[in-house]
């Protein structure tokens, strides 16, 4: 009788674990979005003050869905089953949701990076046409303990790093650094430990401040100063993708303005998805979930998937593997450069190795 009452607890404990909550997240393929498309009939990319073009094709960004979290957290029956499933994939709660960070302010910080890689995006684009524009770096705010903290404020424009002046006008040298990434530069060309002084534009005064630099977290020299990039576009692009975060998009947005400002189509009618991040000089980086997305992107009828080199690793995983054609870009004129291949069917694409 023992046995008997200790095998059933056994058994009914075994089977309760199986609905117990697990600090765990479910990736899962989630939705794509053609950015030469519409989302609830209004465009995706939409341009004025300037002439835009409609093309055969797509471009498509692809997402990936999470299921899970501190709030809705899944059985462990459910994380198993996901993980044994060949498209999903199983992954720490504390990725997207770091310890201290609320459900809230996570989704906050991907709208965020979603705005700034809608803006990086037409950065982006336009340096590569040739289409000039101003970014002027702007102190969004400094980080305490840093020299800077305290000495330069919030909302400061930087004119100068030395008494040279920050270059602002992007469209022209693809090589040279402009606005914040100048600054970054110009600050960093120097040992950690020697001054540097800024010029500043605080609400419309000229302000000039002499500070010692610290080894930054790359090892070069820096002050601690958060900026942005005050944009001011020859063109007003406005993009719409609804409840979607993150910065992976940025290259597809990037892609799909270009397509939007060009007279020719990049992609000969070709049905092409991808993913990665994009700055405004044109560097794609690489993003998670690729296995998933590409499984997204193939579903929905994609030919050609387009993935950062820094994301190699993840397409041999993916369940899609073999059944789209793969290129790697590191730059956005890596991609477009896909984009004439597939277009003319001359030349090979680069592929993951």
């Amino acid at each position: 009788m023992t046995l008997v009452v200790a095998l059933v607890l056994l058994v009914g404990l075994g089977v309760g674990s199986l609905f117990l909550p697990v600090p765990y997240l479910v990736a899962a393929p989630g939705l794509t979005v053609d950015t030469l498309g519409e989302v609830k009939e209004e465009p995706v990319i939409k341009i004025e003050d300037a002439r835009s073009y409609e093309h055969d094709g797509s471009l498509s960004m692809v997402t990936v869905q999470y299921a899970g979290g501190p709030q809705h957290r899944l059985d462990f029956l459910t994380v198993v089953t996901a993980w044994l499933s060949p498209t999903q994939a199983v992954l720490p709660e504390k990725l997207l949701f770091p310890s201290g960070r609320t459900p809230e302010e996570v989704t906050e910080r991907q709208t965020v990076q979603m705005n700034d890689s809608q803006t990086d995006a037409t950065a982006a684009a336009l340096n590569e046409l040739g289409m000039a524009y101003e970014a002027v770096p702007l102190v969004s705010g400094t980080v305490e303990g840093m020299p800077a903290h305290g000495v330069v404020e919030e909302g400061d424009l930087i004119l100068a790093v030395d008494g040279e002046p920050v270059p602002t006008e992007g469209g022209g040298d693809q090589g040279s650094p402009v606005g914040s990434s100048a600054v970054v530069e110009m600050v960093g060309d120097r040992e950690p430990g020697d001054p540097v002084e800024l010029t500043l534009d605080r609400d419309g005064e000229t302000v000039d401040v002499e500070i010692t630099t610290e080894e930054g977290d790359s090892g070069g020299a820096a002050v601690g100063v958060l900026i942005t990039d005050r944009m001011d576009f020859p063109v007003d692009v406005e993009i719409t993708v609804g409840d979607i975060g993150g910065p992976s998009a940025g290259m597809m947005f990037a892609l799909g303005i270009m397509d939007r400002l060009s007279e020719e189509g990049l992609t000969g009618g070709a049905d092409v998805a991808g993913t990665g991040t994009i700055t405004a000089d044109g560097r794609v980086g690489g993003v998670s979930g690729v296995q998933q997305k590409m499984v997204s992107a193939q579903r929905d009828g994609a030919e050609y998937f387009l993935v950062a080199a820094e994301s190699c690793s993840q397409v041999s995983q993916s369940a899609a593997y073999g059944e789209l054609e793969v290129a790697r870009v590191e730059t956005l004129a890596d991609a477009v450069d896909a984009l004439q291949t597939i277009r003319t069917g001359e030349g090979e694409l680069p592929r993951c190795e």
